[in-house]
């Protein structure tokens, strides 16, 4: 179940197949969030035409493709995802994946996702 919040009706909190998030903090331009990954979950392969991310990994480990390459970021380290650029993080471990998540830009709205690869069948939508 969503609780809805805010202009765009962003959930406040969301479960997915991968995990969840929380919207920590949103105004003018910028949004925060707290994602949860599940071990051994990923979320979809993916870009955003107007928003860029930076992304603070707080609890376990994470595995991140961008724009094809791969790179392991650990407890305390930190990735930015240009706009445009395709990106996925997934959790490779056996305990909770959790990093906050700043994204920055015009749009924030939550169908600003165009999915390239999913694991949960959602390409497209």
């Amino acid at each position: 179940m969503s609780e809805k919040n805010g202009p765009d009706n962003s959930p406040l909190f969301d479960r997915r197949p991968w995990g969840s998030f929380t919207v920590l903090d949103e105004g003018e331009g910028f949004k925060v969030k707290r994602i949860e990954v599940l071990p051994g979950k990923r979320l979809s392969y993916q870009r955003h035409a107007r928003r860029a991310e930076h992304w603070m990994v707080v609890a376990g480990t994470a595995r991140v493709t961008l724009d094809g390459g791969e790179r392991v970021v650990r407890c305390g380290e930190t990735m930015d995802i240009r706009v445009g650029a395709a990106h996925r993080v997934e959790n490779p471990g056996a305990d909770l994946l959790v990093f906050i998540e700043i994204q920055r830009g015009d749009y924030l709205g939550e169908d600003d996702i165009v999915r390239l690869e999913d694991d949960f069948g959602r390409v497209g939508e």
